[in-house]
């Protein structure tokens, strides 16, 4: 039986914002998203980097990744699709130039990977072993499977058990695993992701959507669909989180999907995330996750409450 909702206390709270995701304890459950946060300290001309939860980096392959043709993103109302193609410098270019301005900056680190096939996460996790200064992977699952018909890795529990193995046998770090919202298997997946090695699941990736330019006919990004993101997709992410906390009540949850300030935030820690990534919201404000922090941290403070004790409130 799950314990009742937390009453709130009139004492305080002494660590209102520290968060434990698995293994890795964070000084605060709000982290910047892969993909909108650069390879580097690029945030950290707005943000104090050390402030905040972690920092996802851009998704980084064994070797350097052109990515897709432009144009690659474009706005679809409160949200925007984007096909970037995960564009990287690969891992070796990243250890040596963006890595150490970011253990500059102070920040915890999380390096974000991506192969098509399993052995390529395995380099990708094996050029990261050992290198000093990151707290842990996040594989991203949302690539096409060059082993499986193209068909994404995180929809597939075969590939996704396939890819997570190669990159923990590798690695030597905590493994977040990155799953895709565009299945009805979910659930299964995240449960083999654990049963693969991560510690925890990230939930979710984009959305697979399409923007039409109606003087041409034809699709408004180069490579013709893409991931939405933002607002638009934020009630898909609570309920992402919702099902897998609610299936598998012992895995950590790091929440990701149209998180724009404190409500949204609050709203995938009572889902059952313990922590939450900005992602879109970074692109429109740069110190977006700044200031989701600073109101998580009031609103936690207005209601006597602390961060670890929303996750999976809502359940009961």
């Amino acid at each position: 039986m799950r314990p009742p909702p937390p009453v709130p206390s009139e004492e305080p709270v002494t660590d209102r914002m520290g968060v434990g995701v698995g293994s890795v304890r964070l000084r605060n459950p709000v982290l910047a998203a892969s993909g909108t946060a650069g390879h580097g300290a690029e945030l950290g001309a707005y943000v104090d980097l050390a402030s905040l939860g972690g920092v996802v980096v851009k998704s980084l392959s064994a070797g350097p990744w052109p990515g897709n043709p432009a144009p690659r993103l474009h706005g679809a109302g409160s949200a925007m699709v984007n096909a970037v193609g995960l564009q990287g410098p690969g891992v070796a270019a990243w250890v040596e130039h963006d890595l150490p301005k970011l253990r500059r900056a102070g920040a915890t680190v999380i390096a974000s990977i991506w192969g098509r096939t399993a052995d390529e996460y395995g380099a990708a996790a094996a050029a990261l072993a050992g290198v000093p200064g990151i707290t842990a992977l996040e594989v991203n699952l949302s690539c096409p499977n060059l082993e499986g018909g193209r068909h994404l890795f995180a929809h597939d529990p075969a590939a996704t058990a396939a890819a997570l193995e190669a990159a923990a046998a590798a690695a030597g770090l905590p493994l977040w695993a990155k799953l895709s919202p565009n299945t009805d298997r979910l659930v299964e997946v995240a449960g083999v992701a654990r049963d693969g090695g991560a510690e925890a699941v990230v939930l979710a990736n984009t959305v697979l959507g399409m923007v039409l330019d109606t003087e041409l006919g034809r699709p408004v990004l180069g490579n013709g669909g893409g991931g939405l993101s933002g607002p638009a997709i934020h009630a898909v992410a609570v309920r992402a989180v919702w099902d897998v906390h609610a299936a598998h009540p012992g895995l950590p949850i790091v929440g990701v999907g149209g998180v724009r300030d404190a409500v949204s935030a609050v709203e995938l820690l009572q889902a059952g995330a313990s922590a939450v990534q900005v992602g879109t919201a970074t692109l429109v404000d740069p110190r977006a996750t700044a200031k989701v922090l600073a109101g998580l941290d009031r609103w936690l403070a207005d209601h006597r409450t602390c961060a670890a004790a929303l996750v999976g409130r809502a359940h009961g």
